[in-house]
């Protein structure tokens, strides 16, 4: 095989295996669509037949600290986004820059949701408990969604800040570059996930009427 033949050929097996990576990320994403979307469909249930536990249980939410959260994913998904631009624009400085301050903004959404969680701890009002026991059943309906969807996307942040992290050393050792971005561009896609399932769970738990 000639030197032409042999790079035609890597050209096209790198071609197809990022076509396959893509694929393969775009399967999993809505296979996690489809697990929240089942999530979401049980709480319109659960909504309509306690709406009026539902609205009582929902006060116990902190709406300031989940539009913050909303605000500080928003921001992630910008600036995850323009990591992606920058590296395809062989920028990688600002590259890493940009996905070292999106790992920096999900570190303040844990911080967030620790603080929450602990006040709901320190009432007593999680899974389990006296307080919860004790509850008319469509409360502990609710916060039983709560921390189950609300856990369910700590655990998906969690995972994309360690994606996240993997990336920007790849960038910075060089692994990732203007050429070869697939996991870059994964990686943000995972992340818009993320970002995406907040802002339906942000109205649907804390703006609840």
């Amino acid at each position: 095989m000639s030197t032409t033949d042999h790079n035609a050929h890597s050209e096209h097996s790198e071609y197809i295996d990022s076509d396959t990576g893509k694929m393969g990320m775009w399967l999993f994403l809505f296979t996690e669509l489809f697990l929240f979307g089942g999530l979401f469909i049980v709480y319109a249930v659960m909504r309509s037949k306690y709406g009026e536990d539902f609205h009582h249980a929902a006060l116990e939410l902190n709406a300031f600290i989940g539009a913050t959260n909303t605000v500080v994913l928003l921001v992630s998904s910008m600036t995850v986004a323009m990591s992606l631009t920058a590296i395809q624009k062989k920028q990688k400085n600002l590259a890493i820059g940009l996905i070292f301050f999106t790992i920096l903004l999900a570190g303040v959404f844990l911080v967030n949701k620790y603080f929450e969680y602990g006040h709901k701890f320190a009432l007593n009002l999680y899974p389990g408990s006296d307080v919860m026991r004790n509850l008319p059943h469509g409360e502990i309906m609710f916060f039983g969604l709560y921390f189950l969807m609300t856990g369910l996307h700590l655990f998906h942040v969690v995972v994309g800040g360690i994606l996240l992290t993997i990336i920007m050393l790849k960038i910075k050792s060089g692994r990732i570059n203007e050429e070869h971005f697939l996991l870059h561009e994964n990686g943000a896609l995972y992340w818009h996930l993320v970002d995406l399932i907040w802002i339906f769970l942000f109205p649907l738990l804390y703006l609840i009427t």
